[in-house]
């Protein structure tokens, strides 16, 4: 069981109408070798996930699967911010604190921010940008794996993987080729269940088995390419260079894996 960041604020006397709170800031009991801890913030009125919304299902957590949180994921308490960027989700929670002002913590205002393609680290002014909170569409093949042989005879190909969108976007379609990008098929979506606003907090799983394609002989390659859109229609770009940046941050290209036909 964990308990809602909406309870926590309300027994703390902080009331969600209060229009002097523009973030909520997480600090977690982790320090950097300045004594500095890690620490992060949220907007309540600029992302769709808010944390003095009762909508909004932002956790102070606890618990995983019935047992306390090890440490590795953030024990004994920690920040889960449903569709925001997991630098957000602040582990070993120390403190919550609701302010006018974002977070000046270095992991802040100084790293997890995109930049231009054409800024490099000689121009790059961390000010110019603002930091990550939802994320863009993304989605992967965790079926078949890089490598992995495809029997010629069996004549078919099983494609598995997950979708996701920041902000708690619904997944739409997901979209497998099999030839590189030249063609497409929608492939078969799981649905996670949404929350009392419609929001969509899980991953959505697709499935798709389909025929190899014609001209495909024992020894060759097939190249199998997935691309996810939300619900606003967002769809991943097809290669990382329009997206790049000095950072390195939200590439969301099409994912690609390459298997050997035997």
């Amino acid at each position: 069981m964990s308990c809602s960041a909406l309870s926590s604020v309300s027994a703390a006397g902080l009331s969600p109408d209060d229009a002097s709170v523009a973030h909520i800031h997480f600090i977690g009991l982790d320090v950097d070798e300045s004594g500095v801890p890690y620490m992060a913030s949220i907007p309540v009125h600029k992302v769709t996930v808010v944390a003095l919304d009762p909508r909004g299902d932002v956790l102070l957590a606890y618990e995983m699967n019935g047992a306390p949180i090890p440490r590795d994921h953030g024990g004994p308490l920690r920040a889960v911010v449903p569709g925001v960027v997991g630098a957000r989700n602040v582990k070993w929670l120390g403190r919550v604190v609701a302010s006018n002002e974002e977070s000046q913590g270095f992991w802040q205002q100084n790293d997890y921010k995109a930049f231009s393609p054409g800024t490099d680290w000689d121009n790059l002014d961390w000010k110019s940008a603002p930091a990550i909170q939802g994320l863009n569409v993304v989605s992967a093949i965790c079926l078949p794996a890089k490598g992995e042989e495809v029997s010629l005879e069996e004549g078919e190909i099983t494609v598995k993987g997950y979708a996701w969108s920041g902000g708690g976007s619904d997944i739409v379609r997901v979209d497998v080729s099999l030839d590189g990008g030249k063609t497409w098929a929608p492939a078969e979506l799981t649905k996670p269940p949404t929350n009392s606003s419609g929001r969509a907090w899980a991953k959505t799983l697709y499935s798709l088995t389909q025929r190899l394609p014609e001209g495909v002989e024992a020894g060759g390659k097939l190249e199998v390419v997935v691309k996810a859109t939300d619900e606003n229609y967002n769809t991943q770009p097809e290669s990382a260079g329009p997206v790049w940046n000095a950072r390195g941050v939200v590439n969301n290209s099409w994912h690609r894996v390459q298997v050997n036909v035997v």
